[in-house]
């Protein structure tokens, strides 16, 4: 059962293209840091490197979030 949030976000993952594409990055940046997390040890570099893609990720979620509000009031 999907909640009236999750029903807003299926619709905006069909029909909004910005939404998208934003779903798309935010995906290809969790594959690339479940890559970082599967290694036992991490360079310097490569903890720099998740730090990073933690930040891009949540900045994302915050652009989608904001989407869905913003679909929900015009709803």
């Amino acid at each position: 059962m999907s909640t009236p949030t999750e029903a807003v976000g299926l619709k905006m993952m069909a029909d909004n293209e910005e939404y998208q594409r934003l779903q798309e990055a935010h995906n290809q940046y969790a594959a690339e840091l479940d890559r970082l997390e599967a290694k036992s040890f991490l360079t310097e570099d490569e903890q720099l490197e998740e730090v990073r893609l933690k930040k891009l990720k949540l900045r994302l979620k915050d652009q989608m979030v904001a989407l869905l509000s913003r679909a929900g009031t015009a709803a």
